[in-house]
């Protein structure tokens, strides 16, 4: 099972309505208003929204998301 899938699974209907909303928005190349930093030292971004860290990357302008993940400690390790 996927750790995204796990996620959606976890969270209640609301917040995965959210998340689905903003990746929609992502793959769209809807950015404004989105909270977007790069990650230092790689070629990873993350979005932040609320407890929610979204981190993706581009390949040929289009963003995939590598996970989606509640914020902790050990969110942003191996990017």
């Amino acid at each position: 099972m996927d750790r995204i899938e796990k996620l959606f699974r976890k969270i209640n209907t609301d917040e995965r309505a959210l998340l689905s909303g903003i990746s929609k928005k992502l793959e769209n190349g809807e950015t404004a208003g989105l909270n977007i930093k790069k990650l230092s030292g790689s070629d990873f971004y993350r979005l932040r929204k609320g407890i929610f860290r979204i981190i993706f990357h581009y390949e040929n302008k289009t963003p995939i998301i590598d996970s989606i993940q509640l914020k902790n400690e050990k969110t942003y390790r191996g990017y």
